[in-house]
């Protein structure tokens, strides 16, 4: 599959995650740190030090690992190796669970042989237990033991990393600079606790792109904004949302700079690689059996659309609506209206949208003739995706979001009290 950018050039959508790129391996194994019967453990390893470049939580309670690979970031270290645990996120723990973070670092730098200040950490699952550092250890050793290289390694390692996750999220893309051929994949987990500015979730991408350390974290930072910040699952911030883009330079292209046509092209294919992660995060939130779509297009300004867009995919009554298939397009109209931007309710159309066809539903603010059978089918989807035209202007958002469904409250109202050292549901966990 290929995808045709401005420049006429193609990037190809290949196959694989965090193991596309050149000289990157991976391994996943079972440390019972809180399930058993699965992998909870993942390693990223690059056989040559990478540039990192990441984006963090807004949340004012951040949780170690999060502070940790800040601290890497910020002091621009080069890293060779991620270790992520899923079950327990390390978070709210003190003292301790910054220690932990450092001899998870110093395990993972002797048994791998690597520089310890440079290795990376995440965590996810239930807030406030502390890491069981010795199965830590072991699974580092053991990750050490089984990585290897090829799409199969980055696979099991994205599978490891899910919570409350029902599947794997990984995708990859490879495009040209000047002779060279240069991979983006990368791997991710969210399906609780999304929320716009930074949501939940753990993301990390890799590339073998020869390219600027300041032009890697600005193709990051502007990324997120338009991606990571642009779902929505149930309106909660979590603790540890990372998201990590380590660059080794193996595909040997011409370095890539800030402000140069070879900049755009590389930007334009992280845009896909973290849209792509993104909605298969919102489209995989806990309960879920619809990603929904909100568009608004022919906005006066950027800010206005994203504004509106994300008021509208937070709302939990359009949510339950889009869950129960009822075109109930009032709601729609109610949370744009208190999103705090102004527009012009009597200009606006609104239009819904699936595999099953696009009906108009409103047209200047007030309803159209529409069938409400073929509605419904229409929200029946599997995708489904509402658009709201301003009329104002040329200026347009999306933001993505999920129905709201019984299967949010079975899942969060009991999960701390059951999940300890049992084989999960494909629900259980948190984070």
């Amino acid at each position: 599959m290929a995808v045709r950018r401005k420049e006429a050039d193609t990037m190809e959508i290949i196959k694989g995650g965090v193991t596309a790129a050149k000289g990157f391996e991976a391994a996943a194994v079972a440390a019972q740190i809180k399930y058993q019967g699965r992998t909870d453990m993942a390693l990223i390893y690059s056989e040559k030090p990478c540039k990192v470049a990441g984006t963090f939580t807004t949340n004012v309670v951040k949780a170690a690992p999060v502070r940790w690979d800040r601290q890497i970031v910020e002091n621009k270290q080069k890293s060779q190796a991620v270790i992520i645990n899923s079950g327990i996120a390390n978070a709210c723990t003190g003292v301790e669970g910054m220690m932990y973070c450092q001899e998870t670092a110093k395990e993972a730098a002797k048994v791998l042989g690597i520089e310890e200040a440079g290795v990376l950490v995440g965590s996810t699952g239930v807030i406030g237990m502390q890491l069981p550092i010795d199965r830590i250890k072991a699974g580092i050793s053991e990750l050490a033991k089984v990585k290897k290289a090829g799409i199969e390694s980055g696979t099991e390692a994205a599978k490891a990393i899910m919570t409350t996750d029902t599947k794997k999220k990984e995708v990859a893309v490879q495009f040209q600079i000047g002779d060279k051929t240069v991979t983006i994949g990368g791997m991710a987990k969210g399906s609780g606790m999304i929320h716009p500015n930074m949501c939940t979730m753990l993301a990390f991408i890799t590339t073998d792109a020869v390219i600027s350390r300041k032009a890697l974290q600005k193709a990051m930072s502007n990324d997120v904004e338009e991606t990571y910040n642009m779902i929505s699952v149930d309106g909660d911030t979590s603790t540890n949302d990372t998201a990590l883009l380590l660059a080794n330079g193996m595909a040997g292209n011409k370095k890539i700079k800030k402000g140069t046509p070879e900049f755009e092209v590389f930007q334009e294919a992280l845009h896909y690689v973290n849209e792509t992660l993104a909605k298969m995060m919102a489209g995989d939130g806990e309960g879920a059996t619809a990603l929904f779509e909100v568009k608004v297009v022919g906005a006066k300004t950027k800010e206005q659309a994203k504004t509106l867009a994300k008021s509208v995919v937070c709302s939990n009554l359009t949510k339950a609506a889009i869950a129960g298939h009822d075109a109930n397009w009032g709601r729609i109209l109610c949370a744009m209206g208190y999103s705090g931007a102004k527009f012009d309710p009597e200009k606006v159309d609104l239009y819904f949208e699936s595999t099953a066809g696009k009906l108009q539903i409103i047209k200047d603010g007030t309803a159209v003739d529409y069938s409400e059978e073929k509605a419904t089918e229409i929200l029946s989807q599997e995708k489904v995706t509402a658009t709201a035209d301003l009329k104002a202007g040329e200026a347009e958002a999306t933001a993505w979001g999920c129905d709201l469904t019984h299967g949010y409250i079975d899942i969060n109202a009991d999960y701390r009290s059951c999940l300890l050292y049992t084989s999960p549901s494909p629900r259980d966990g948190l984070l």
